[in-house]
């Protein structure tokens, strides 16, 4: 069965930058795209047919190679995304966002709600396209969570495909145990990506910016391509994470794709995890 990548679209230009996105990462690694739109009825389904159809015709512009069908739902899109993706098989999800979609204005919280409902990692994407190289440089940031150690087993494949350049970033935290869990995290994660061959370089937020501002610093300065963050509810002090982090990340000013992976669950049992 061939890898199958899903992007809702409401035919606007954010959406089709999110095709865009899909169709070039197909391309790479020869999967499936499927374009959803979800209508309220019936009476818009033939409509909705026919915006698909052209949207297609588009997609093949970015490219021939890439197999692209069509798919309409009835339903809501904040419950629905979920559930297609589950029934289609679908790997990836493509979605773009921006701040004044006339698409139940899908941004910053609302994003964050139709990611959360799905356990199929999402790239959400801005207006900006994906450049000729795809994925050079990838920001991930790290913390104190175990399941944020989940997403590098997605970012090491996405890194592979292109080739990518992945850095790690950790807050330089004052108090002396979380630094030195901190970095020993780092030094995991780094590691675990040399042992997949991918090239990566470790960095430090400082002390008198937060996460948030220490991601976008270092995006801006190694002209991120992707950020990847893992979606978790509890953002506790080990967590490191400040309120909203998930909104801002994805609604960012750079206007950087945002890889969001929901997390599986983990269980430590003895001192091993168990996924």
């Amino acid at each position: 069965m061939n890898t199958k990548l899903l992007v809702p679209t409401d035919f606007s230009e954010v959406a089709q930058s999110a095709m865009q996105h899909a169709i070039k990462f197909a391309e790479i690694i020869n999967a499936d795209l499927i374009l959803l739109h979800v209508v309220n009825s019936r009476e818009e389904v033939e409509e909705a047919k026919e915006k698909l159809s052209k949207e297609i015709t588009l997609g093949s512009s970015f490219s021939n190679s890439c197999n692209i069908t069509s798919f309409v739902r009835i339903g809501n899109i904040f419950e629905d995304i979920g559930d297609v993706a589950a029934e289609l098989g679908i790997s990836l999800i493509f979605m773009g966002t921006h701040k004044a979609s006339r698409w139940q204005k899908l941004v910053g919280s609302r994003a964050i709600k139709v990611i959360t409902s799905s356990p199929v990692p999402f790239i959400v994407t801005q207006e900006k396209l994906m450049n000729s190289n795809g994925y050079d440089n990838i920001v991930v940031p790290l913390d104190l969570n175990v399941e944020t150690k989940q997403k590098l087993e997605l970012v090491a494949k996405i890194a592979h495909y292109f080739d990518s350049q992945v850095h790690l970033l950790t807050n330089d935290n004052s108090d002396e145990f979380i630094k030195t869990k901190l970095k020993a995290n780092q030094v995991w994660a780094s590691n675990y990506l040399e042992s997949k061959d991918i090239k990566n370089s470790s960095h430090l937020v400082d002390q008198a910016d937060s996460l948030t501002e220490g991601i976008f610093k270092l995006s801006k300065e190694v002209d991120a391509d992707l950020i990847a963050i893992m979606n978790l509810a509890d953002e506790t002090v080990l967590g490191l994470y400040e309120n909203s982090f998930q909104e801002e990340i994805v609604a960012n000013d750079l206007k950087v794709p945002v890889l969001c992976v929901n997390p599986h669950p983990v269980t430590k049992v003895s001192g091993i995890l168990v996924r």
